[in-house]
């Protein structure tokens, strides 16, 4: 293939929506100048490239970008995307969570109600937390990663429930500084998969964190409910302070000296006071004093992942891809 042939091919998968990121992932390791010159090699990297960002191969062979999941997601909080931002976002979503899956361990995810699920976490921990939680969802054969590699320019997803199967992985987007905010969302998107809420679907998107959006969908409700009881022991936790003003060193001394006898993490009873007092920036910051340093979450949660994925079940290629979105720009 010549240089302006390669060019072509990513013109149209940039055209169709795709980041120059997710195409570089995705880019075969074994694509060399030999292959270039050949049709078949060609072709091959055709059908790569399709299998890796979720597209329609045959389509691509003719330069033509076509989506294998079009409009079968559920969104959440959905915004402004256009349907072809809506399909990147799904058939990306869909081919990495068939990767995982494929990764991980076959088990039957069996619905389990919020409170049965804290109690067996309980047994061995001092409270859930982010890192008890990812690991209790591999143990349920559900994978859990951070993507460092997303389909479009602009993130556009908070998190997303992948169903394949009857199995699920659960693919997290936007990073936080400290654990307990995606201990929410990933109690969150959990429940989205034990209540049944994908009804068929293969993929369940929210576009916004559920902490903060509220829009009136009852399953985000329930979602909410699911993550509150799992995290606090109650889905309406009435968490209350003894103090009318409180800053941010004050709130961090105050959760920090209670977590254990409430057996709620720390940072996870300073953002369900500033749920009912609506001090989130407060709360934002007294993760600050709670926490001993700043610990970007993907870290945490890839980290756990690089353990339990049978790599050796995806062959040197596919895991090479799968690495790339893991850790991105990220050595």
């Amino acid at each position: 293939m010549v240089a302006d042939d390669k060019k072509s091919l990513i013109d149209s998968l940039r055209k169709a929506g795709l980041s120059a990121a997710a195409i570089t992932a995705a880019w075969p390791s074994w694509w060399t100048e030999e292959a270039e010159e050949s049709p078949s090699g060609r072709a091959e990297l055709r059908f790569a490239l399709a299998r890796r960002l979720g597209l329609e191969p045959r389509p691509l062979l003719g330069e033509r970008v076509e989506f294998v999941w079009n409009d079968e997601a559920k969104f959440k909080h959905l915004n402004a995307q256009d349907e072809a931002q809506r399909a990147a976002l799904t058939s990306f979503g869909m081919s990495i969570g068939r990767l995982l899956l494929r990764a991980t361990p076959a088990q039957v995810t069996a619905a389990a109600p919020a409170d049965i699920l804290r109690e067996a976490i309980l047994v061995g921990n001092a409270y859930v937390d982010l890192n008890s939680l990812v690991a209790t969802c591999w143990t349920l054969g559900i994978p859990v990663i951070y993507l460092r590699v997303f389909p479009l320019d602009t993130k556009s997803m908070h998190a997303m429930v992948v169903r394949s199967d009857g199995r699920f992985a659960i693919l997290l987007g936007r990073d936080a500084t400290y654990p307990a905010p995606v201990a929410f969302t990933l109690a969150h998107e959990l429940g989205h998969a034990m209540l049944g809420h994908l009804d068929g679907a293969p993929a369940l998107i929210d576009l916004e964190d559920p902490a903060l959006a509220h829009d009136g969908d009852d399953q985000e409700d329930e979602a909410d409910r699911f993550a509150l009881t799992l995290l606090t022991g109650s889905p309406d936790p009435d968490i209350q302070t003894n103090l009318d003003r409180f800053n941010a060193p004050t709130l961090a001394r105050a959760v920090l000296d209670v977590a254990r006898q409430y057996r709620i993490e720390p940072g996870t009873l300073a953002l369900c006071v500033a749920h009912r007092t609506r001090a989130w920036p407060v709360a934002m910051s007294a993760l600050k004093f709670i926490y001993a340093e700043p610990k970007p979450a993907w870290r945490e949660v890839n980290g756990i992942a690089d353990r339990m994925i049978v790599w050796d079940d995806l062959g040197d290629d596919a895991a090479l891809y799968l690495r790339n979105v893991m850790i991105g720009g990220d050595a």
